[in-house]
């Protein structure tokens, strides 16, 4: 049947080139030397990733309709706010290896290029799995339920011991030359004739290891409001395009939002629960064994208005309730 898509070959062309160009003018004109990135910078470059994400999204609604502009909107939010976490990820990590900030926003630059190979490479393999067994479907939802309550149960473990026992830099250190510490902002240099890879290098590989950990969360919620190529990949792309404007928008604040993970746990779980329902369950549909019966649940629709309102919904009240009730005591037991 082919998977199908809104997105022509020009439209996925001019959308690549328009993405390399801001990249480009992002760290070829406006941080071609390794500096410190001030909150006020941040703030700038954060209303522009966002307003340049919205005149896309209108774009997609005046070309395609309403239904496609929505369903890019929602993956968008859901995107931009698993971020949040990922980058509690990211400060646990850079606070660890004590990297100097100057050389942050160019490891993150490195970062996000790496996340976006690596986000394509996930969607190919995810919506090929979708379209060769429909019942990967539900080992989606199902992953996503799981996730999701597990964020519930556990909330916001805290991610130190994992960064200080990391098993990537484990094995950079035991399979590859490192140097002693930083070399400034490059990933490898040569001393006495061999290359070696610099700790900043060691940080990268931690940095994308973790950045493959949130997409196997990420994809899988996205491919419950869309199969379409074009809008997941598009809508990725650009949630993912703001993080670095992000992390040092967020760094100093970002511990404050203790409630926020309970809530991505609700987004996730009733992603999932719309992914399953959505296909059924039983009879005579994908998921029958070759006997046409009666559905155990016939396929229910949620409508994407619906969805995106309660996603909303449930990340603003988080944020809410984080700015407002104080953390949930931890003990200290043990």
């Amino acid at each position: 049947m082919g998977i199908e898509s809104v997105g022509s070959p020009w439209l996925w062309a001019g959308f690549l080139v328009a993405v390399l160009f801001m990249l480009a003018l992002d760290l070829g004109v406006f941080h071609r030397e390794s500096q410190r990135v001030t909150a006020r910078e941040a703030l700038i470059w954060s209303v522009v990733w966002v307003s340049l994400s919205l005149v896309f999204n209108a774009f997609v609604w005046w070309q395609f309709g309403r239904e496609p502009a929505l369903e890019w909107l929602s993956a968008y939010v859901i995107e931009k706010s698993l971020s949040v976490d990922n980058i509690f990820v990211f400060i646990v990590i850079f606070r660890y290896m004590k990297v100097p900030r100057n050389y942050l926003h160019r490891i993150l630059f490195a970062g996000i290029l790496g996340a976006l190979i690596l986000r394509a490479l996930f969607i190919l393999v995810g919506l090929g799995l979708i379209e060769m067994f429909t019942w990967s479907l539900y080992l989606f939802g199902g992953f996503l339920i799981y996730t999701g309550l597990k964020l519930l149960i556990a909330g916001d473990d805290d991610p130190d011991e994992e960064a200080g026992d990391s098993w990537v830099k484990r094995k950079a250190e035991q399979w590859l030359r490192v140097t002693r510490d930083f070399e400034g902002p490059v990933f490898f240099v040569k001393n006495e004739g061999k290359w070696f890879v610099t700790t900043l290098f060691v940080v990268l590989l931690m940095v994308e290891t973790a950045d493959v950990i949130f997409a196997l969360d990420s994809i899988p919620a996205i491919f419950g409001i869309s199969r379409d190529p074009f809008i997941v990949f598009t809508s990725n792309v650009c949630a993912v395009l703001g993080l670095r404007a992000m992390f040092f928008l967020l760094e100093n604040v970002i511990d404050r939002f203790h409630y926020l993970p309970y809530g991505l746990g609700v987004v996730l779980a009733f992603i999932g629960v719309k992914m399953v329902l959505a296909e059924g369950i039983g009879g005579a549909g994908p998921y029958a064994l070759g006997v046409a019966e009666a559905p155990w649940l016939e396929p229910i629709h949620v409508p994407i208005n619906l969805s995106l309102g309660i996603v909303g919904s449930v990340l603003v009240l988080s944020v809410l309730a984080s700015l407002l009730l104080p953390a949930p005591a931890v003990s200290e037991e043990g």
